[in-house]
């Protein structure tokens, strides 16, 4: 599923990100990831450089393929094929009937990868995709609205040059080619290219404004030849887009509405109307443009957030080599230098002692974050104060950034189920609306002697209002909007299906460890029970700790460490799954276990453990197989100094919550006590699930969580969240993460996921309402054709205009 990392369980050895993982243990209670790693897997990179493509292997044994090579133009980087099935896999009633997501390329396929550039909303994605599934030799297609992606898989041996083609014949273009041309003619100033450019966007409706302008102003006899010299002009890229999308397979396109609607007013003599109409679906499509373009504005700038160049340092017998290479050429183990106010061009490992770093643009943390040697300081962070050197830690392709562009990419495949309602509804609705259109036409005149003229115009202007636009995009512009929205608050949400899913939670379980707290124990009490010297004892039980990564191991090394204790070598390193671990150390073979797992313990001890777990601790006991204990440690994890808070802000939503940890009742008591929670304890990974499958019977219920052994519950949860510094299991498993790892930024998530839930409800009533109204008025002839395309312009306004209200959330 990704890189995973160590938990504290023998049973199954995983091997860490970036480090060799020894050996794990478990105590008999929650089990956690070492490693702090980005969310998510890893992604194409984004730069619009040549096309690459990727080979699958052939067979199991074959070398990983190149990472690609420059062949066609206009195309982003291949994307690494990963098999995300898991995460489409939900228990949810709402995956069911999802769209097929894009899957893995199969032992005999190639992906190819380009951005297209033209798309207004999702309507036009799904021409493309239409499009390029006829071509021969096409395995999959999908269009990636919010990185205006194409991803194909092709049958090997086979050209993308007909790929390329079908898109451009559909209409669209892609990245790199408008450039190459414009390089290939001759060299232009920037004002005309400024000049050049301005035309080549607005230049048709322009002129169409100003001959209709001067036709206007003519008499009649004059300005009636320029009326139809003006919708002539106005229709002939129109037709022309609605010709090719019928050759593509898509014959009940817009265009093809607006060509008959204007054809129909020409043949009626209405040609300041048809002229009208065609100059207002300009002005609609510009307007639905601009509306893309703000809802993509924060995934464009993520995108701009990695540097191309990087300073790489190299040391040679002849000293230090400085030398400047594209970010893409970095590879983990390089040294790379920043100044201060540059970003970083990679995942890395910092060397020098400390930095300050601005991760806002990735976490929302505004303040710049505080980072000491060895620490990972992700993609794009921004060095604060001085001059810093690190070491490159992740693959070209696979940074934060990347893995974050890929989520979102990801999240197009979830959507959520009132938008593929939208979608079933909107491809019969166009075909339904020009039926009847069709019987307003013919029926009235046939069967009771009506006007044809005036059934035709009628018929037309119905038509007009059988445009899909403001409905389709109704949903995908608030969801855009929201996903925007929450990632620039430090918040990851996989598509409009988990942000529906949230905006109906009702409950939200808790894993304790790493999740309600810092994931940070201390020990705070070494009790000797035979007298021998506590610094004694405390190195026999670091011994048999050290190599694992598991937190309460970790505070064990820790607390000898900070002692200067020596530690014996200990051999025969074994989890006992369930209970704890053992090592031998000089012949003897020792363990440490929680106290469950120790046999008649004795009531005094009984009385010590008890009174130490119901403050909050977590007791393991060090002896010697087969023998009484003869020390008792007691570990305390801290409470995250923002959860009090957070669950005060949920009961204020209506949410509930309850903690489900792997901990003992005592110690999960004195916690859940702290935060005015309801829990459960001593649970296994199963026993987290089996809670989460019977409170999902009467509630609607989130699981956050961190580790490894949250996944299991987080994919039976209605919505999983993972904490950002969490395992890279938890957080490919997980619908949405808190990337800046904080609790207060769960209730805000919930909140934009509720307001995106009403603003999608809003925008569907403007659709579907403005269009019953003007339905109604244009059967009875009180409206008329550029009224119709004015009120479907304008709910486009209107929906998109509501939906861009989510990107001021705060």
């Amino acid at each position: 599923m990704s890189k995973s990392c160590c938990s504290h369980s023998h049973a199954a050895p995983i091997k860490a990100v970036g480090k060799a993982a020894p050996h794990q243990h478990e105590h008999g209670h929650d089990s956690h990831c070492c490693d702090t790693a980005a969310p998510v897997s890893c992604s194409a990179s984004t730069a619009s450089h040549a096309h690459q493509e990727q080979e699958v292997n052939e067979s199991p044994g074959d070398e990983e393929p190149p990472r690609g090579s420059c062949q066609s133009q206009g195309c982003c980087d291949s994307q690494p094929a990963h098999d995300h099935s898991d995460h489409a896999g939900h228990d949810h009633q709402s995956v069911a009937d999802s769209p097929e997501p894009l899957a893995s390329p199969t032992q005999n396929s190639r992906r190819h990868s380009w951005q297209v550039l033209g798309m207004d909303c999702p309507s036009c994605a799904r021409k493309i995709e239409t499009a390029v599934s006829r071509v021969e030799g096409v395995q999959q297609a999908r269009v990636l609205f919010a990185t205006e992606k194409l991803v194909v898989d092709l049958a090997p041996g086979l050209s993308p040059d007909p790929v390329t083609a079908a898109v451009r014949q559909a209409g669209f273009r892609l990245k790199g080619e408008a450039s190459a041309k414009a390089a290939a003619g001759q060299p232009r100033g920037p004002l005309l290219t400024a000049l050049g450019n301005l035309f080549s966007k607005y230049g048709q409706p322009l002129s169409l404004a100003a001959l209709m302008l001067v036709a206007a102003l003519l008499p009649d006899t004059l300005g009636q030849p320029l009326f139809i010299l003006a919708t002539l002009w106005g229709l002939w890229p129109v037709a022309r887009k609605a010709w090719a999308l019928t050759r593509s397979g898509s014959p009940f396109a817009i265009e093809t509405l607006m060509t008959v609607a204007a054809l129909g007013a020409l043949f009626l003599g209405e040609t300041a109307e048809a002229a009208m109409v065609l100059l207002l679906f300009m002005l609609g499509e510009h307007l639905e443009a601009y509306a893309a373009g703000r809802a993509r504005a924060g995934v464009t700038a993520l995108m701009a957030l990695v540097p191309d160049q990087a300073l790489r340092i190299r040391t040679t017998a002849d000293g230090e080599i400085r030398e400047e290479v594209a970010a893409d050429e970095l590879r983990p183990g390089d040294i790379i230098e920043i100044a201060p106010g540059a970003r970083l061009p990679a995942d890395a490992r910092l060397l020098d002692p400390l930095g300050a770093f601005d991760e806002s643009a990735l976490t929302g943390e505004s303040i710049p974050v505080e980072r000491r040697q060895g620490d990972k300081v992700p993609a794009g962070s921004l060095a604060a104060d001085r001059v810093l050197r690190l070491e490159v830690v992740s693959e070209p392709g696979n940074n934060a950034i990347d893995r974050i562009l890929h989520l979102i990419e990801e999240a197009e495949s979830q959507r959520a189920p009132i938008e593929r309602f939208i979608d079933r509804f909107s491809r019969w609705y166009t075909p339904a609306m020009m039926l009847v259109a069709l019987l307003v036409v013919i029926v009235p005149p046939l069967a009771f002697g009506q006007s044809w003229d005036e059934w035709i115009y009628r018929g037309l202007a119905l038509l007009l209002i059988g445009c899909p636009c403001a409905l389709v995009i109704s949903t995908p512009a608030a969801v855009t909007s929201a996903l925007a929205a929450a990632t620039r608050q430090g918040a990851l949400i996989k598509g409009g299906a988990a942000l529906e899913r949230l905006a109906h939670v009702d409950t939200i379980a808790f894993d304790k460890t790493g999740t309600l707290t810092l994931g940070k124990p201390r020990l705070t009490e070494l009790v000797s029970l035979t007298g021998q010297a506590e610094t004694e004892l405390l190195a026999l039980a670091a011994a048999i700790e050290q190599g694992s990564h598991h937190p309460l191991a970790r505070a064990v090394v820790a607390a000898a460490s900070e002692q200067g204790l020596t530690l014996a070598a200990a051999s025969e390193l074994r989890a006992l799954p369930g209970m704890g671990v053992e090592g031998r150390i000089d012949s003897a073979l020792w363990q440490l276990l929680a106290p469950s797992r120790v046999p008649a313990l004795g009531e005094a001890l009984e009385a010590q453990v008890a009174a130490l777990e119901r403050q909050g601790k977590t007791v393991i006991l060090l002896c010697r197989m087969g023998e009484a204990p003869v020390a008792m440690l007691a570990l305390r994890d801290q409470i995250r100094p923002d959860a009090a808070a957070a669950l005060r802000e949920l009961r204020e939503l209506g949410l509930q919550s309850i903690m489900l940890t792997g901990d003992n009742p005592r110690a999960a008591e004195a916690i859940a006590g702290e935060l005015a929670m309801e829990w459960r304890a001593s649970l296994l990974p199963e026993g987290k699930v089996e809670e989460i499958a019977r409170l999902a019977k009467t509630r609607k219920v989130a699981m956050i969580g961190d580790g490894i052994n949250d996944a299991p519950a987080m994919k039976r949860a209605s919505i999983g969240i993972a904490m950002g510094g969490g395992t890279d299991v938890a957080l490919e498993t997980a619908d949405a993460a808190l990337t800046h790892n904080q609790l207060g930024g769960l209730a805000a998530m919930i909140r934009l996921s509720r307001s995106a839930l009403a603003n999608i409800h809003q925008n569907i009533a403007l659709a579907l309402g403005l269009k019953a109204i003007f339905l109604v008025t244009s059967l009875l002839g009180i409206t008329g054709l550029w009224i119709a395309v004015l009120a479907d312009t304008g709910a486009t306004a209107l929906v998109t205009a509501n939906a861009l209200r989510l990107l001021r959330k705060r």
